[in-house]
């Protein structure tokens, strides 16, 4: 949009206009976010009326528009300076991956709230610069009120609610949003005002702790009781620590506590907020407290467990945030059942609960089973129901050998009571009045029971992971919208129907606006020069998202994998720019399929090799294997600047909307085709701009 304003009006290019545009993106990005946060946004009512829908829209038009004035100012930059174009989309492309690295760690050390009325620090300055008198006099205005405001920030950035519990600490990092909740005498932590997990409160009696009732739905007791007290036990997603304490309590002698979110291992560990509530159980020596993704973990440990342990072990904050582009989970594939099946002893148990992937989970282990060399996986399997509760849970057990008589019949404590609605067992032999639809997805295969199913129950691998997304658009009607609460467990497909929202959006309003200045007297792109600002914007963005997605399940699912993979994308562009004119026209896009091929033939077997690194060397892996990729990335827009000129302002538009029509329309295809689709897609983009590029000719028409 900012870019289209400087091109349909011509008055806004004027001398020291830079500065201005600066200032305003300063001042909109400091009171954006605040204002958005109280609108009450709810992203799980998106659909449910028109109330929501129209405060999605106001939310769009105020962080729209600081990102409008700062196109403004690129687009003012660009259009002036387009024959040193390779240096300054460097200097763009550098300052963006610095800027990513910074925030993220700006959000860690003084919070997010803070670090939200630090984003336009940068722009300020820019506008201190680049301005005249007076606009340098506002530019330190705006700087000094955010300076002023971070006393009040937890306040002022913050979505007011009213808590059903009473908060007694936050903190709020570039992970996740943290409440301890307290209510009569108990301890919990709030995850992103959705996920729970408790902190049990324990005095380190242990003797005492073996005689008291341990209150949990899976206790494992009778199948570690027969391993005579040398059990080794994993719990994924350990979060308060019940897990630990529950299996220390049953006799393991080792347990590997994992939890992807590092403050709240920190709560516990020595020295934390709540070590002393829990008994300082995290100083055991018995326990390893281990703050990374389980999956990753699991791949790179040495040794083997007898217990893999999982309840609920994942939030559904993607919803909540409508952060869906971020919604994969490598913990639920296929992929990850095999590598659970080789990490277990010989005579080790898997144990994965949840109250709503079961179906799609039971496939995935009987096929995750086979990929590990088993020959009758079902023999290895059983599922139990947890009736209890809002919503009922389902619990999985597979066994490294096939499962004994005893191990089905007697997995857990809760089975001793032979009360259905306590628990009961849904394969093999369903209890009477069970519900049917596991034992039949485990008999007859997922496809016979997936026409009558309002979710999806395809399997998750690691290629199309996406396990939260159960919604299909065959149940878009008026009705579901009423009925259903929009809600992917139902069958509603938030996501996907979102996606769809914003692609439609864009393709509506967005391309035809960047139409309107050939209804225009003076210089104009030719339909090739046009066609190819939006092949790159369109292909750069769906690479960058898939790329995202993939190096996650590699490094490990946290917000520095997010970090270091932008970081190595933004800096390898930048250096790309600035090489751009050396470089034969048609090489960069040679070299970017290139790389997709190696990607497709080579490159996933190397990262499956090399998944036993530790996390830094992971990351240093990401970053040599993205870098020749990343490099070739950033020239094909500093090539199209050359042949347009002044005109890279209406270029820039277009590469602009094409940036959204990408990053949303290469979700849909990853959702129903997986990575490899979605990078073909990414490539046949960038081919139909080499296309262009070599097709000769000018791309300017003059008036």
């Amino acid at each position: 949009m900012g870019g289209l304003a400087l091109r349909l009006v011509p008055g806004l290019n004027k001398p020291g206009g830079l500065g201005v545009f600066c200032l305003a993106a300063a001042a909109l990005a400091l009171a954006g976010p605040p204002a958005v946060l109280h609108l009450g946004l709810d992203f799980a009512k998106l659909f449910a009326g028109w109330a929501m829908a129209w405060r999605l829209a106001l939310a769009l038009l105020i962080l729209g528009a600081a990102f409008t004035a700062g196109g403004m100012a690129l687009t003012a930059l660009f259009r002036q300076h387009h024959r040193d174009m390779a240096r300054l989309y460097m200097a763009d492309l550098v300052g963006a991956g610095l800027g990513v690295a910074c925030i993220v760690g700006l959000m860690n050390l003084a919070g997010t709230p803070r670090a939200t009325l630090l984003l336009g620090l940068p722009l300020a300055l820019a506008a201190f610069l680049a301005g005249g008198r007076v606009t340098r006099f506002a530019s330190v205005l705006v700087a000094g009120a955010a300076l002023a405001l971070l006393p009040v920030a937890p306040t002022l950035v913050a979505r007011p609610r009213k808590e059903a519990i009473p908060v007694v600490h936050r903190h709020w990092d570039a992970t996740s949003l943290i409440k301890i909740l307290s209510q009569d005498g108990e301890l919990g932590i709030n995850i992103d005002n959705m996920a729970n997990t408790p902190i049990l409160p324990f005095d380190g009696d242990w003797a005492e702790l073996r005689r008291q009732p341990f209150y949990t739905l899976m206790d494992p007791k009778p199948l570690m009781d027969g391993m005579g007290g040398t059990c080794r036990f994993m719990s994924i997603g350990s979060g308060g620590g019940s897990d630990a304490l529950l299996a220390l309590r049953d006799g393991a002698a080792e347990v590997h506590a994992v939890e992807v979110n590092p403050y709240i291992n920190r709560l516990l560990m020595k020295g934390g907020r709540y070590a002393d509530v829990s008994g300082h159980l995290y100083e055991d020596p018995r326990v390893k407290v281990v703050t990374e993704d389980a999956r990753a973990y699991v791949r790179r440990f040495d040794g083997a467990f007898d217990i893999i342990y999982s309840r609920s072990s994942n939030s559904f904050a993607a919803l909540v945030s409508g952060a869906f582009a971020m919604s994969e989970n490598y913990v639920f594939t296929t992929e990850a059942f095999r590598d659970y099946y080789r990490a277990l002893s010989p005579r080790g148990y898997l144990i994965m609960e949840h109250q709503f992937y079961m179906p799609r989970v039971v496939s995935e282990a009987v096929d995750g089973l086979r990929q590990a060399g088993v020959a009758d996986p079902l023999s290895h399997i059983a599922v139990f129901a947890i009736p209890q509760g809002r919503y009922p849970r389902q619990v999985i057990l597979v066994g490294k050998a096939p499962l004994s008589a005893e191990a089905i019949q007697h997995p857990f404590s809760e089975l001793d009571a032979h009360d259905f609605k306590v628990m009961h067992r849904l394969y093999p032999d369903p209890a009477p009045g069970a519900d049917p639809l596991v034992a039949r997805i485990l008999t007859r295969g997922w496809r016979e029971a997936a026409a009558a199913s309002p979710t999806d129950l395809s399997p998750a691998t690691d290629q199309r992971p996406f396990i939260a997304l159960q919604g299909q658009l065959r149940n878009v009607n008026a009705a579901s919208l009423r009925t259903m609460g929009t809600l992917e467990i139902k069958g509603f497909p938030v996501a996907k129907f979102t996606v769809l929202a914003v692609l439609g959006i864009t393709l509506l309003l967005m391309v035809p606006l960047n139409l309107l200045p050939y209804l225009r007297r003076g210089p104009r792109l030719k339909a090739p020069g046009w066609l190819y600002f939006f092949a790159i914007g369109f292909a750069f963005m769906a690479l960058e998202v898939v790329l995202i997605q993939k190096y996650t399940r590699f490094i490990g699912a946290s917000s520095y994998t997010i970090v270091a993979i932008l970081f190595a994308l933004l800096i390898g562009c930048g250096a790309g720019s600035r090489f751009a004119p050396r470089f034969r026209d048609r090489t960069p896009f040679l070299a970017i399929l290139a790389w997709l091929v190696l990607d497709a033939l080579v490159l996933g077997r190397i990262t499956d090799a090399l998944g036993g690194l530790t996390m830094a060397l992971r990351v240093a892996a990401t970053v040599v294997l993205l870098a020749p990729l990343a490099f070739f990335m950033g020239m094909p827009f500093t090539k199209g600047t050359a042949r347009v000129g002044e005109l890279i302002d209406w270029g820039f538009a277009v590469n602009g909307t094409a940036s959204v029509v990408g990053s949303t329309g290469i979700l849909l295809v990853s959702f129903q085709w997986g990575f490899p689709a979605a990078l073909a897609a990414g490539g046949a983009a960038y081919l139909l701009a080499m296309l262009l590029l070599e097709g000769g000719g000018s791309w300017v028409r003059e008036a």
